[in-house]
């Protein structure tokens, strides 16, 4: 038995220290510092001591590499697959975080219940019996779906050596424990030697293992932020509890883009795919409202339609109030100063608010005329027509400058019903054959004499 040792880490970005001391120079926290023992053995790997590698890694070529006996492996969510750049990359680790409660262990356990492939969902924080009445409210009866309930790491790989499984799943990371740390389940050298041992698994024998992480009240992941590094690819699972949609983001993605959007609707029997988002971001309504206006933006290559909606009103407590929900609020500041320069509106002494439908955040610039839409209408209190939407960014200057990939929010427009779009004038577009007017705007004032 080697020398047990101890070291000094700070539990929220992981930095090392001989010795204990109050603030961390790395991240300048405050009492974050901790002791943890460790205890390293000699021989330190995911395999048993009997047995035998597989295969030995050798350097090769770059252009000896073959690709093709590989391919990525369905995950038959095609929002899940989205995100993931084309479905699950063999020997990769993914990494899911999110709220408490949000949808994260049911996310994975539909997928594993859909994949034709052998998989093993080990679980540290559910007994087997709890995850079987998920399943159940799931309504799903797959028989190659394995499930393991267990923290300790080598029993887990003895397990997976004896199944041989084609995915693994670990929910979550933060429960697992190696006998070759001493500390406590969920420290910051537990989660890096658990990751490590995963990490050659992974490498050694081409099985991809999607791993579930808790989340710190900042919304980062718990334990060291070398664990991103470490991972393939970063996904975050956010959404409100007061909404019933859930949203799958990319933070990294070495196989894919991480601009990709993935839409999940939350239901008693589980997680349903949104094909098109549009139907839960834009509101269903009788009669016309003013302050609402439509906003052709781009998540990834998706376009969506969201609805901007607007309340403009006189000040009552002497300072003017400027609130953005979904939206960032220095730029809201941006678009009234131009407002109030260029079109001659007097808003100064006005409260505004802007929200964003649905719970989501948006940067799009392109949403900009949108906004300066709704805001118009509701500070002449005149409603916008129904089938009419906005893609442009606004300048400081007034004018209307334009956005990428504009025909595809065009063609996305009229597949939804609407009859005109407000472009960028010096937008270049050569569709022909739309059903939709595209109406060409240069300046803010173009705009406003519209509306008002």
């Amino acid at each position: 038995m080697s020398k047990i040792k101890t070291a000094f880490f700070c539990q929220s970005c992981g930095t090392q220290y001989a010795k204990w001391q109050g603030q961390c120079n790395a991240c300048k926290a405050w009492n974050t510092i901790v002791e943890e023992l460790i205890q390293k053995p000699e021989k330190s790997d995911w395999k048993s001591s009997t047995a035998q590698v597989k295969r030995v890694a050798v350097p090769l070529r770059i252009n000896e590499i073959d690709t093709s006996k590989e391919p990525r492996l369905d995950t038959f969510d095609a929002e899940f697959n989205r995100v993931l750049g084309g479905g699950i990359v063999p020997g990769s680790l993914t990494l899911l975080g999110g709220e408490p409660g949000i949808g994260k262990s049911t996310l994975l356990l539909q997928i594993a219940l859909k994949l034709p492939y052998k998989t093993l969902y080990v679980s540290g924080e559910e007994s087997q019996k709890q995850i079987k009445m998920r399943a159940e409210r799931i309504h799903s009866s797959n028989t190659n779906c394995y499930i393991l309930t267990e923290t300790k790491t080598q029993h887990i790989f003895r397990q997976i050596e004896e199944l041989e499984p084609d995915i693994v799943v670990i929910d979550s990371i933060q429960t697992l424990h190696s006998d070759y740390i001493e500390s406590s389940s969920g420290s910051i050298s537990q989660i890096k030697e658990c990751t490590t041992e995963l990490i050659k698994f992974a490498k050694e024998t081409a099985t991809p293992v999607l791993l579930i992480g808790h989340i710190t009240k900042d919304g980062n992941i718990a334990g060291p932020k070398i664990l991103e590094h470490m991972v393939d690819t970063v996904l975050q699972f956010e959404g409100d509890r007061n909404h019933v949609f859930r949203i799958l983001r990319a933070h990294k993605n070495r196989f894919g883009s991480t601009n990709e959007l993935g839409i999940y609707e939350m239901q008693g029997s589980g997680l349903r795919e949104v094909s098109n988002p549009s139907e839960l971001l834009i509101s269903k309504k009788d009669e016309e409202l003013s302050g609402n206006a439509i906003a052709a933006t781009l998540e990834g290559m998706r376009p969506l339609m969201i609805e901007v909606q607007a309340l403009v009103s006189t000040a009552v407590y002497g300072t003017p109030q400027r609130s953005a929900t979904g939206f960032n609020a220095k730029r809201l500041n941006m678009l009234l100063a131009v407002l109030e320069k260029r079109a001659g509106f007097r808003l100064g002494a006005k409260d505004v608010f802007l929200n964003i439908t649905g719970g989501i955040t948006v940067d799009d610039p392109a949403i900009d005329l949108a906004v300066v839409a709704a805001i118009l209408s509701s500070n002449e209190d005149e409603p916008l027509q129904k089938d009419i939407c906005f893609a442009a960014e606004v300048g400081l200057s007034g004018e209307i400058r334009p956005v990428q990939r504009v025909e595809q929010r065009i063609l996305e427009a009229e597949k939804l019903g609407f009859s005109t779009i407000f472009v960028s004038k010096y937008n270049k577009i050569s569709l022909k054959n739309t059903k939709i007017k595209i109406q060409l705007v240069s300046k803010i004032e173009d705009l406003a004499d519209f509306i008002v």
